[in-house]
């Protein structure tokens, strides 16, 4: 069983780390060409296909032309502990043992815009590329075109070498989450929906807590060493409830 999250927009570059373990990053080479694409990008051409402040985009064009492609401890860190968004509060990562950062780099994965996909450990350097972004390439339009088959082969491979059942638990957003052939991958996939209850008493998905809501089950999955779907049901964090009869097979559903 594997679970894949999403990336985030926010960074932390200077926080101490947690460990000195870290992995390569697997999927560099395509990385590598992605950053070519957009060091021919001027500040404007990026706030406008970002649809970003001018600032944010001079501070990323920088990036794209400081980005070395042999990733060391010195110009990068290890992903889960460089993202910093509503995700990644949820997940508290910093908070892991030793113990929870070797279950996290078998059983956890991140989708990314730069990096395809990312286990824990995978050393990046600072960037911004939603995969959302429409960027013209040698294989089409979008980075969804840029990524094809490459990031569904790896998850499949990844699927095949984690312990557990063969299911995908997809806590991502939509926009990371279209860049997987679910037919292709052949693996049951399971996507958690987070509720909150508004002033009526009506649930109804509140961007901001499900973010932290899916990177809060991602953690408890990892602590718990949680390894069947079926246990995904005694999630409890952050005040969320399973509500059975609101829930499927496929998805079940917390509110709170």
């Amino acid at each position: 069983m594997l679970t894949v999250l999403s990336p985030a927009k926010t960074l932390d570059f200077e926080t101490k780390l947690i460990t000195k373990k870290h992995s390569e990053p697997r999927l560099v080479a395509q990385s590598a060409g992605l950053i070519e694409i957009m060091r021919e990008k001027s500040p404007g051409d990026v706030k406008e296909l970002m649809s970003i402040s001018e600032e944010l985009a001079t501070l990323n064009v920088q990036r794209y032309r400081d980005y070395e492609q042999e990733h060391t401890t010195k110009n990068s860190r290890p992903a889960v502990l460089a993202f910093n968004g509503d995700v990644y509060q949820g997940l508290r990562a910093t908070e892991f043992d030793a113990r929870d950062l070797t279950e996290a780099q078998k059983s956890l994965r991140i989708l990314s815009g730069l990096y395809g996909l990312l286990r824990p450990l995978d050393l990046i350097q600072p960037h911004r590329l939603e995969m959302g972004t429409r960027l013209n390439t040698s294989r089409g339009q979008t980075l969804y075109d840029w990524w094809g088959h490459i990031v569904t082969d790896q998850l499949r491979r990844d699927l095949d070498a984690s312990p557990g059942s063969d299911v995908l638990v997809n806590l991502a957003s939509n926009e990371y989450f279209k860049v997987v052939d679910v037919d292709a991958l052949g693996a049951r996939v399971v996507s958690p929906r987070f509720e909150d209850r508004g002033p009526d008493g009506t649930p109804r998905v509140v961007s901001f807590h499900a973010k932290k809501a899916r990177g809060a089950m991602a953690g408890w999955l990892v602590r718990n060493r949680i390894r069947t779907v079926a246990k995904i049901v005694d999630f409890d964090d952050l005040g969320y409830r399973y509500d059975e009869a609101a829930s499927t097979r496929d998805q079940p559903v917390f509110i709170r």
